[in-house]
């Protein structure tokens, strides 16, 4: 049997795909090297964006159908968090840290620069999908983003480890929802759900040993960076706020028909609800840990 990235073994109880396995064992070998590093606060959110997600793989692989409300909270739990997550402890870092290098704008070119890269890497990703590539784009593209969300992560608690773990666990709060979707979408098209262990695992392969690397202390560089962070991230967030429109995601995953514009209005209501309290929570918790 030939290995590439969409090999697979039967183990009794599914399709194992090989690229998911060796995700999995490369995270288990980058924890004990962060361990030894000391850096535990990437080590949890590693793990944690690495359960999340496989949580929502699992879950989203053995529904039988798509509950379009369930979905629509945890995507609007997610960005919310997300969004206020970045809005409170990287805008105010990275305007800061400019500010004390006398100009509080390259904070601000890095905020704009990091969501226009994003958005830049979406759509760009979005347009080579439509190519005939020898790999399952799905996993591609979303294991591109979590190795890149890794990097960031670790370089902002590389650059400030005094940053607690109640913003890495938002920023990752995501890979539940974002893994119950991709798995919806790779069942329907008969693909090994279990090469999004792969994804699961890519925050934490590249933010610990780039966490573990030594940061310059430079507050021009360090403004930009944690501007950029913040501008990813946000960008991030707006993409995964829940749009329940015709052709959004929601209509994808759960496979509304045209007859749903009633149950789509409703959802929006909860969209609204569940983002809101997405980004409570998160305020809520920073006040009950603030000294």
């Amino acid at each position: 049997m030939g290995i590439n990235e969409t090999s697979e073994v039967n183990n009794g109880a599914g399709r194992l795909s090989l690229v998911g396995g060796a995700g999995v064992a490369v995270l288990i070998g980058l924890s004990v090297v962060a361990g030894l590093a000391d850096t535990w606060k990437v080590l949890v959110v590693g793990w944690v964006a690495f359960t999340a997600m496989a949580a929502g793989t699992y879950l989203g692989a053995r529904a039988t159908e798509t509950d379009p409300q369930r979905l629509v909270w945890g995507y609007g739990l997610a960005s919310g968090a997300m969004v206020t997550s970045a809005a409170m402890f990287l805008v105010p870092q990275a305007i800061g840290i400019g500010g004390s290098a006398g100009a509080p704008q390259i904070g601000g070119i890095g905020i704009a620069a990091g969501i226009v890269v994003g958005y830049s890497g979406h759509v760009v990703g979005h347009r080579l999908s439509h190519y005939d590539w020898p790999m399952d784009v799905t996993t591609a593209q979303i294991t591109a983003h979590a190795l890149s969300a890794g990097l960031i992560i670790g370089l902002v608690y590389g650059s400030m480890p005094t940053l607690g773990l109640l913003l890495g666990l938002a920023i990752v709060s995501h890979k539940g929802p974002a893994g119950y979707a991709a798995a919806r979408r790779m069942q329907r098209a008969g693909k090994p759900v279990s090469a999004l262990l792969l994804p699961a695992a890519g925050v934490g392969i590249t933010a610990i040993p780039t966490a573990a690397l030594p940061v310059p202390e430079i507050p021009v560089l360090n403004a930009v960076v944690f501007g950029f962070a913040a501008g990813i991230f946000l960008h991030v967030a707006m993409d995964f706020l829940p749009h329940c429109d015709a052709g959004s995601e929601i209509d994808e995953v759960c496979s509304l028909s045209e007859e749903s514009h009633e149950l789509l209005d409703r959802l929006r209501f909860h969209a609204v609800g569940s983002t809101v309290v997405g980004a409570a929570a998160v305020v809520v918790a920073w006040v009950a840990v603030a000294p």
